[in-house]
């Protein structure tokens, strides 16, 4: 190979690298629509995970809230994670500090089950009516979205049931393994 062909191999080689870097750059910008999105899934979830941490504090360290603020915090981490991968600002708590009003605990673990009933159907509806369709363009954060919906109709909502089924009385042991962490959403 001559000389000539080296450097326009190279130049091609360059230009190759360059055009994939601005790609990926472009890849990585998110829409008004996408980024409210996010922002609205993720104060959603800081909201169910101040609702139960005021329960807790409340009634104790009681089934399925123990399980389910843990789940909460990790989708909340996850929406995080998505909002630093494009470059976005991660909010606080707006329930924690005082940006929004601070959420009281109900007077009883039924009552606790009933809201919670409520607002994981509200959840569902969120991701089915505004946020999946807003962010159909970028299959990471629609795949995040999917299992994080999936998660509320699948375990919390069954979960939040069986307590208001049993009167807001609690099962006895640890549950069937989800939300303990184990790579449950």
């Amino acid at each position: 190979m001559t000389n000539t062909n080296i450097v326009k191999t190279l130049g091609l080689i360059g230009l190759f690298t360059l055009t994939a870097c601005a790609t990926n750059t472009q890849a990585k910008s998110l829409s008004p629509q996408a980024k409210d999105a996010v922002l609205a899934a993720l104060d959603d979830e800081y909201k169910a995970q101040s609702l139960y941490k005021v329960i807790l504090t409340k009634h104790g360290d009681v089934r399925p809230f123990s399980n389910i603020i843990n789940a909460e915090k990790r989708h909340s981490d996850m929406l995080i994670k998505l909002l630093k991968t494009y470059g976005q600002a991660v909010p606080e708590n707006p329930y924690e500090n005082g940006a929004k009003p601070k959420l009281i605990a109900p007077a009883t673990l039924l009552e606790a089950c009933q809201i919670s009933v409520a607002a994981e159907i509200e959840n569902v509806a969120l991701y089915d009516d505004q946020l999946l369709s807003a962010t159909s363009n970028y299959s990471d954060i629609t795949d995040v979205m999917t299992r994080l919906r999936n998660a509320s109709e699948e375990r919390h909502l069954p979960a939040f049931q069986r307590c208001v089924s049993r009167g807001g009385t609690m099962g006895q042991g640890k549950g069937k393994g989800h939300g303990q962490g184990r790579g449950q959403y």
